[in-house]
């Protein structure tokens, strides 16, 4: 009996079994679940942040804004209040529409983790069975729906805003526009 060693000029077929790879990587469905979990705490703890992080920039926006409104200065006040609470408005719309992706992405990555959970629950009869049964987790908790509705808040957060700086820009030019024309 002799033993072929391929070559380095030959390619080596790649495995055709992917369940032997995944068995070598994950020894039983409950490391796999606690790997996706992980996954899932880790996805989340990160859109939290992100938007976290975008809610303080809307915050310092929205005050340098509201200061910016309250501007009496008699020699250059009107012109301050007329450019200067629309261009923080400005600011607060490019802001959003570029918290946007990062927060979209986060979103979709623990959509996939979730999902890869459900079907390990489904795939392992067993092991599905014995989740479903414990009083901590169930189907009901792990839908699609459920942790969808979680994540909610950080996926409207950047429209509203937009919204918001939208209003409030259009707001700040009308009144400034409609009080100089009434002097």
């Amino acid at each position: 009996m002799s033993i072929v060693i391929p070559s380095a000029n030959e390619p080596t077929p790649p495995a055709d079994n992917t369940d032997v790879s995944d068995s070598l990587m994950f020894g039983t469905p409950k490391e796999r679940l606690d790997f996706y979990r992980r996954e899932i705490h880790y996805e989340t703890n990160l859109l939290a942040d992100r938007t976290n992080a975008y809610l303080a920039a809307q915050s310092f926006l929205v005050i340098a804004y509201a200061s910016s409104m309250a501007n009496t200065n008699a020699s250059w006040g009107d012109l301050f209040t007329l450019v200067v609470p629309a261009l923080l408005a400005l600011l607060g719309i490019v802001s959003s529409l570029n918290a946007w992706p990062g927060i979209r992405a986060s979103a979709a990555i623990v959509g996939h983790w979730h999902f890869k959970q459900k079907q390990l629950l489904h795939s392992e009869p067993k092991f599905g069975h014995a989740y479903d049964e414990s009083p901590l987790f169930s189907e009901h908790e792990s839908s699609e729906d459920r942790y969808f509705k979680s994540l909610r808040f950080s996926m409207r957060s950047p429209w509203l805003f937009m919204f918001f700086w939208t209003v409030l820009g259009v707001f700040s030019i009308w009144l400034q526009l409609s009080t100089s024309a009434k002097l």
